[in-house]
Order: C-alpha cells, then structure tokens, then sequence
C-alpha cells in the first residue's frame, strides 16, 4: 500500500542519490540541493512539518503512522 511516509522517504532518497550524481558528473553546485533535502528531513523530524507530505495529502494519499 503506498502512504504518504513511503512517497516522502522514497523521494528524499531519490533526490539525495540524483544530485549526488548530478555532482559527479556536472558540477558540484548540485550539492547544495543534497544539503537542502537533509536539512528539509531533519526539521520535519524535529517540528513533523513536511511540505511534500502536506501536498501529497491534498492529493489524497493516505498517511501512514509518521504523517497522521
């Protein structure tokens, strides 16, 4: 079953493994948006804010335990 903290962790990890190869093989300002996926994550853990997960609910995805 697909739920919000699946899309979001799956989208996260997504992004942080793209720019990470972004970074690699571009240029290396790619990692700035690596940086800003890890500081989204740890202030969503802190304050339970998701931007993602807010607009993945509006959409009508079911939330799992950690967006509720």
């Amino acid at each position: 079953m697909v739920t919000i903290d699946r899309v979001v962790l799956g989208f996260a990890g997504t992004m942080i493994l793209l720019t990470l190869l972004l970074s690699v093989f571009h240029t290396p300002l790619w990692l700035w948006l690596t940086a800003f996926v890890g500081v989204n994550l740890i202030q969503s853990s802190i304050t339970g804010f998701c931007p993602l997960a807010k607009a993945l609910k509006m959409f009508g995805i079911k939330p799992g335990k950690a967006f509720e």
